[in-house]
């Protein structure tokens, strides 16, 4: 389970790690909200641990945005000294999941992360995706689009999979190279090549198109009414 830990208190951030690294959980770390931020715009996590109180920008408004701005879904835990009701109603509100109030046990942050991984394991691994009249299937590996199915080699199902578990949001050419390649990243730009392969199969021969270039940045799956960037 990958999990990102924004806290900047570095006693805390190392008792999650000291606990939680041993137990299979990979970490990253951010020591303020801006960071979080720019970690969640490049890389994909499992679960967000996040602290309230942060340099930057606070917790409140980060998972605002992350929900907001980025379209994630990734399940939150807020980290918090603070108990008030209306403190968790505004952590709620800005879509926060669930709510750890310090000093807590770092075993019941482990506890509550393997249930959201849980909950969250039937909708991040659905078999059956589909964005407007596009379909893919996970575990048949079948793509349709209206009334005709797709002809797709392995690397344009991963990126079509990628992104459209990613509807909506703009994926970094970062994170498909990652996805793609691992760190052993070709020379020149191949994944655009993909990416344009890719396009001429799912929009070429439809009227609407669903694969996006935000330039400069990546790539959105989208339905054109949800999506201004071309």
């Amino acid at each position: 389970m990958k999990v990102l830990v924004v806290e900047d208190n570095r006693d805390i951030a190392a008792n999650i790690a000291d606990y939680l690294e041993p137990q299979g959980f990979v970490l990253d770390f951010a020591a303020d909200g801006l960071e979080g931020f720019r970690l969640l715009k490049e890389e994909s996590f499992d679960a967000i641990v996040l602290d309230v109180m942060l340099p930057g920008m606070d917790g409140f408004s980060l998972c605002h945005k992350l929900r907001e701005e980025l379209q994630l879904s990734t399940p939150v835990i807020m980290l918090t000294a603070r108990d008030q009701l209306e403190d968790k109603l505004a952590g709620f509100e800005a879509g926060v999941d669930d709510y750890l109030v310090k000093p807590f046990s770092v075993k019941e942050l482990e506890a509550r992360l393997k249930a959201m991984g849980k909950r969250g394991s039937a909708d991040s691994h659905s078999q059956e995706l589909q964005v407007g009249d596009l379909h893919f299937n996970s575990t048949t590996l079948k793509a349709v689009r209206g009334d005709k199915e797709l002809e797709l080699n392995p690397i344009q199902r991963k990126l079509l999979e990628f992104l459209m578990r990613n509807t909506n949001r703009v994926v970094l050419r970062s994170e498909l190279e990652r996805l793609i390649w691992k760190d052993d990243l070709p020379d020149g730009d191949v994944l655009r090549s993909h990416i344009y392969s890719l396009r001429n199969i799912i929009d070429k021969p439809f009227p609407e198109r669903l694969l996006h270039t935000i330039h400069g940045s990546g790539y959105r799956l989208a339905e054109t009414g949800q999506d201004q960037a071309h």
